[in-house]
């Protein structure tokens, strides 16, 4: 599952570089499989320093990145490091060329906090291969990219401001959705189950196959949790401006990149929902069973995380996007007997929480009532009450 990994380029700012040779072709997306392109962060000298643009100012001493460099079509990208534990101290400003118009867009801040990830203690968070990294960003068809990683905040013992060691750019490919054999049954989602008392009616979702998952990256088997007590909604603080049919390969993206990127056993979230109300199983192992997920670190066990693509800290979530959390919240929950209204005891494992701290959530929680990020977003977030209300009503409480 490694990454394809191409050669940093040195360049005047503002120069473009030719791709570098990936090996074996596997980073040029072949066959519509899609790849990663991985490109190592460099010391920004003064000749790289200036952003791309004489405009710019000059970035801090200590910055790394990477000039402007042609690289192969990708649609997605993250920066990782070597270190899953470890904290990046700093800003991580990417921009990119768009392939169509060889316009570059402006300067973007990628999200650098550990929310995401499996907990601490648990096989996958310790598996090899684990990274830390950013949360992904979609920036659509792209062959361009330049990237810089700005020290500050965090100081080491001489008073100094270091980055963690192993900072790598990933450009992710997802590749085209592949079309079910003619004929093809899609697989079962789950063992039927008696309805219980205040079960919702369960939304139509998107399995793993209707958005083209590759069942080969992920590692075999599942890991289970005893039930489902909270539901943590986040946002993937993406762009907003994406059409629904774009939605399976933001989604394929984010499954390759927290897999072959950062070395988790499968995609973070157990759910996502697009912009138009569409919703589509993540994590697999079935989407009426409590499948642990890696979406809030601390508070995975018993727990399940829905992520709306796009970003919502100040643009206001649709009607569709809250009538599918409302069904999806009602019926998953209602699957375990748990009132959408109420709320429970939850014991952190680690995290902003330290391990053991046992604090009181909304069994539908945004993510950061679990951990210290803004996600979902100041909008979605003010959504939650109306989302819990709703899903109670859908259970007939």
């Amino acid at each position: 599952m490694g990454a394809v990994c191409l050669a940093a380029l040195t360049l005047p700012s503002g120069a473009l570089a030719a791709p570098a040779p990936t090996a074996s072709g596997a980073a040029s997306g072949a066959s519509g499989a899609g790849g990663i392109q991985s490109l190592p962060l460099q010391p920004l000298d003064d000749h790289t320093r200036a952003g791309g643009e004489p405009a710019d100012p000059a970035v801090p001493e200590g910055t790394q990145g990477l000039p402007s460099t042609e690289t192969d079509p990708f649609s997605m990208l993250g920066v990782i490091w070597t270190d899953a534990t470890a904290h990046l101290p700093g800003e991580v400003e990417v921009r990119t060329r768009a392939e169509a118009t060889g316009a570059w867009s402006e300067w973007r801040d990628l999200d650098a906090n550990a929310a995401h990830a499996p907990d601490p203690g648990t096989a996958e968070a310790g598996g090899p291969g684990v990274r830390g990294g950013t949360v992904p960003l979609w920036v659509g068809p792209s062959d361009g990219v330049e990237v810089r990683v700005v020290p500050g905040g965090d100081t080491d013992t001489e008073g100094a401001t270091s980055l963690p060691e192993g900072l790598r750019l990933e450009l992710i490919d997802p590749g085209e959705s592949p079309e079910p054999p003619p004929g093809e049954e899609p697989p079962p989602t789950g063992e039927p189950r008696a309805a219980g008392e205040f079960e919702g009616p369960r939304p139509p979702i998107t399995i793993r196959s209707g958005w083209g998952a590759d069942e080969n990256l992920r590692e075999d088997g599942f890991v289970y949790t005893d039930t489902v007590k909270t539901v943590f909604v986040h946002h993937t603080a993406g762009t907003n401006d994406y059409s629904c049919s774009e939605a399976p390969a933001i989604i394929r993206g984010i499954y390759k990149y927290h897999v072959e990127s950062q070395g988790w056993r499968d995609i973070g979230y157990n759910f996502l929902v697009d912009k138009c109300g569409e919703i589509y199983e993540g994590r697999a192992g079935g989407v009426a069973e409590p499948v642990q997920g890696a979406h809030t670190l601390g508070f995975n066990h018993n727990s399940m995380g829905v992520s709306v693509l796009g970003t919502y800290s100040s643009t206001a979530p649709n009607r569709d996007i809250l009538d599918s959390l409302s069904l999806l919240t009602a019926w998953k929950l209602g699957l375990h007997g748990v009132d959408p209204e109420g709320s429970k005891n939850r014991t952190s494992s680690g995290g902003t929480y330290p391990e053991g701290t046992t604090i009181k959530l909304k069994n539908v929680s945004g993510h950061r009532d679990g951990y210290n990020t803004d996600c979902p977003g100041d909008e979605l977030y003010g959504e939650l009450p109306g989302i819990r209300s709703l899903a109670a009503d859908l259970q007939g409480r």
